[in-house]
C-alpha cells in the first residue's frame, strides 16, 4: 500500500529524461516523483554522473554483461534510493534557521496539513525549551516523497543477442525494466502507462515485492495509468486474478496531457471521475475478493484487511481552485502537475535552451502532432531543436533519423526484423516505393509528409540531462537536438521558477499564470476533443466504414452529454466567481452548438470495376 505523504500532489514522468533524475532533486521536500525506466542507456550515464558526484567508484555495467538492461535499472535505482535517504537523514540534522533544507520542507506544506501547522506553532512560540521540543518533534514528522518509475507497457520491443537470434521474451524492453526496479533497494511504485501488455502483466506475480508478506503488506505497489473507468476495472481484475493488487488508478485526461495524447471514444474527464468516484468502493470490494482468492488458491499470504485504492487525477490542471475542487468535489487522493514543472530548474532536468524556448513560448507553439513513430497523436512544442534537426534534414534530401537506440521499431513493411518510421532506413524505403506508385503530385507530397513528420523520441526525449550535466562530451554519434512533449496548459506560464513558487501556486498563495486568458481545464478539454473530432470528421470523409461512422457518432453523443454533466456540474464548482461561472457556461453553449451541426459522413461504399 502506498505510504501517504504530506503533499497534495505529484510530479508525473516526462520523456525519458526530464525527471530522470526528480526524485534526487524534491523527495526529501516530501514531493513523489516519476522516472522512466526503459532506456537503459541514459540510466547507465545518469547513474556515473551521479556516482562521481557523490564521490563513490562507479564500475560500469557494459552491454556485453548478461542481463545488462535489468542490472542497469537496479543499480541506478538502488543508488536513488540511497542518495535519498542520505539527504533526509541530513536534513533533520539542519537547524530551523532561514535557507535551512528542514526550514524550506516545512514551508513547501500545504498549509492545512496537522505537520505546517505545527511548524507554525513552532515559529510563534517564544519559550525556548519548548520551542525546542517542537523543532524535535517536527524532525521525527519528516516523510520523504516516493520515487517511483513508470514503463510505457507497448514500449516493449524483443532484443537479440550479438548472432541475432532474439532473447527469450524477459529480454525484452520492458519486463528487463520491470525486473530491475523488482530486484531494486526501492520502496516506491511502478506506474503502467499506455495500455495493456499480456506478457508484462503476466510477468509481475513473478516477483514477491508485488505481492503481500505474511503480514498483508506489499513492499513495492501496481500503479495504472488509465483512461476511463472500464479500462481500470478490467484491467485490476486481470492483476487482481494474478493475486496482484494495484494500490493506485492515475487517471489522465486524454488529450490534455503531455506525450502521447490517447483520446478516448469523447468521454471528458468530468465524467470519468465522476464515475470512479461513485463506484471507488464497490470497486475496492470487488477486487479485493478476486486478489485474495487467487492468493489462497497460490497458497500465499493473503491481505489481512482490504486495501485502500487510491484515485489521483492529472492532465491540464493549472490553478489552486481547480486543483482543490478536483480534491474536494471527486475526492480523489492526489493531483499530478507536470509540464509546468518543466519551468522549474530545481525540479527536472531540460537544458537551457530548450528551457528558455520554453520560457517566452506562445500558445501556437504548442501542437498535436503526428511525429511519434508509435502512430499516436503527440503533443509537441515547435521551437525544440528536434522539430529543427527534422527540417533541415528534409530539405539536406536526408529525411529521418540513424535510429541508434531502437526503442520504437515496430514496422515489418520492409524487414524481417521491425525498424522505426522515423529512422532514415525506413523513410527512404517508403519515399521510393511512393514514388513509383503513380500517385498524383499533390497526393504524392501529402504521403511523402506523413512519412517525413516522424521524429527520433530515444535521443530526442532523452538527451536534455545529458546537455544540462555537461556528460555530452564523452558521447559520440549521438544527436544533441531535444524533443520535447509539454501539455498544452504550458501555455498559460511563462518564466523560469523556483521550486518554492510553483509549490506556492499549486497550493493558492501566490499565481504564477500568464496574461493569456484560459478557460476551466474541462473547457479546455472539451475544445481539445472538438478539434479532435472534427479533424477525424475531415480526415475520413471521402472514406468511411460504417464502424468508423458510428465511432464519431458515439464521440459526438458522449461529448454532448458531457456538457450536460458539466451544465448541471456549475451549482457544485464554490470557489470560482460568479463571473466565472458565467463564463464557464457560454463556453459550454458554444462547444454545445458547434456539436450538434457537425455532420457524420455515413459509410461511403465504393464501386467495384
Amino acid at each position: 500500500m502506498i505510504k501517504p505523504t504530506f503533499h497534495k500532489f505529484h510530479i508525473p514522468v516526462m520523456g525519458l529524461g526530464f525527471t530522470i533524475d526528480t526524485p534526487l532533486k524534491v523527495a526529501r521536500y516530501g514531493i513523489s516523483s516519476v522516472m522512466s525506466i526503459v532506456e537503459d542507456g541514459i540510466i547507465e550515464q545518469m547513474r556515473e554522473f551521479y556516482c562521481n558526484k557523490a564521490g563513490f567508484p562507479y564500475l560500469e555495467i557494459a552491454n556485453t554483461v548478461d542481463d545488462f538492461r535489468a542490472k542497469r535499472v537496479t543499480a541506478y535505482l538502488n543508488l536513488v534510493h540511497f542518495l535519498i535517504n542520505e539527504q533526509v537523514k541530513v536534513l533533520r540534522t539542519l537547524p530551523f534557521e532561514d535557507g535551512s533544507d528542514i526550514v524550506r520542507y516545512f514551508e513547501l506544506l500545504p498549509d492545512d496539513c496537522e505537520a505546517k501547522k505545527k511548524y507554525q506553532l513552532m515559529l510563534s512560540t517564544e519559550d525556548e525549551t519548548e520551542k525546542n521540543e517542537l523543532q524535535d518533534a517536527l524532525r521525527t514528522k519528516i516523510v520523504p516523497g516516493t520515487a517511483d518509475v513508470n514503463i510505457m507497457a507497448k514500449v516493449d520491443k524483443n532484443n537479440y543477442d550479438k548472432n541475432g537470434v532474439m532473447l527469450p521474451n524477459e529480454f525484452s524492453d520492458a519486463l528487463c525494466a520491470l525486473r530491475g526496479f523488482a530486484n531494486s533497494h526501492s520502496n516506491g511504485s511502478i506506474v503502467f502507462s499506455a495500455g495493456y501488455n499480456p506478457r508484462l502483466y503476466n510477468y509481475i506475480d513473478s516477483f514477491p515485492d508485488f505481492l503481500p508478506n505474511v503480514e498483508g503488506e506489499l513492499a513495492k505497489n501496481i500503479i495504472l495509468k488509465v483512461s476511463d473507468y472500464r479500462s481500470a476495472l478490467t484491467q485490476g481484475k486481470i492483476l487482481a486474478k494474478k493475486g496482484v493488487w494495484v494500490s493506485e488508478f492515475r487517471i489522465e485526461s486524454g488529450l490534455n496531457c503531455g506525450g502521447h495524447a490517447f483520446a478516448t471514444d469523447g468521454l471528458l474527464l468530468g465524467p470519468i471521475l465522476e464515475e470512479f468516484k461513485n463506484n471507488k468502493s464497490n470497486l475496492e470490494t470487488e477486487l479485493f475478493a478476486i486478489c485474495n482468492q487467487a492468493l489462497y488458491t497460490k497458497g500465499l499470504p493473503l491481505f489481512k484487511e482490504q486495501p485502500k485504492i487510491r484515485i489521483t487525477v492529472q492532465g491540464g490542471i493549472g490553478t489552486a481552485n481547480e486543483n482543490e475542487f478536483l480534491l474536494t468535489y471527486y475526492q480523489t487522493d492526489a493531483t499530478g502537475w507536470g509540464s509546468p514543472f518543466l519551468l522549474v530548474p530545481e525540479a527536472t532536468s531540460v537544458d537551457e535552451e530548450t528551457l528558455q524556448n520554453l520560457s517566452i513560448a506562445k500558445p501556437e507553439d504548442y501542437f498535436l502532432s503526428g511525429i511519434s513513430p508509435l502512430g499516436v497523436p503527440f503533443n509537441s512544442f515547435s521551437k525544440a531543436s528536434a522539430e529543427t534537426q527534422r527540417a533541415r534534414r528534409i530539405s539536406e534530401g536526408r529525411p529521418g533519423s540513424p535510429c541508434t537506440k531502437k526503442f520504437l521499431v515496430s514496422n515489418t513493411e520492409f524487414s524481417e526484423i521491425p525498424i522505426c518510421t522515423a529512422s532514415r532506413k525506413y523513410q527512404n524505403l517508403k519515399i521510393k516505393q511512393l514514388e513509383s506508385a503513380g500517385l498524383a503530385p499533390s497526393e504524392l507530397e501529402a504521403e511523402i509528409a506523413s512519412v517525413t513528420v516522424k521524429e527520433c523520441l530515444c535521443e530526442g526525449l532523452s538527451i536534455a540531462p545529458i546537455l544540462k550535466n555537461g556528460i555530452l562530451p564523452e558521447l559520440k554519434n549521438i544527436s544533441k537536438a531535444v524533443a520535447i512533449c509539454p501539455g498544452p496548459n504550458l501555455a498559460y506560464f511563462s518564466g523560469v521558477f523556483s521550486l518554492k513558487q510553483m509549490v506556492d501556486h499549486i497550493y493558492g498563495r501566490i499565481n504564477i499564470l500568464n496574461a493569456v486568458k484560459r478557460s476551466n481545464l474541462f473547457v479546455n478539454e472539451l475544445r481539445m476533443y472538438v478539434s479532435y473530432l472534427e479533424n477525424e470528421i475531415d480526415k475520413n470523409i471521402n472514406s468511411i466504414t460504417a464502424n468508423k461512422s458510428r465511432q464519431l457518432r458515439t464521440f459526438q453523443q458522449n461529448l454532448l452529454k458531457g456538457i450536460e454533466y458539466y451544465n448541471n456540474l456549475t451549482v457544485s464548482i464554490k470557489n470560482e466567481t460568479a463571473h466565472y461561472i458565467e463564463e464557464m457556461k457560454e463556453e459550454l453553449a458554444n462547444f454545445e452548438q458547434i456539436i450538434a451541426n457537425l455532420t457524420i459522413p455515413s459509410e461511403v461504399k465504393v464501386a467495384l470495376a
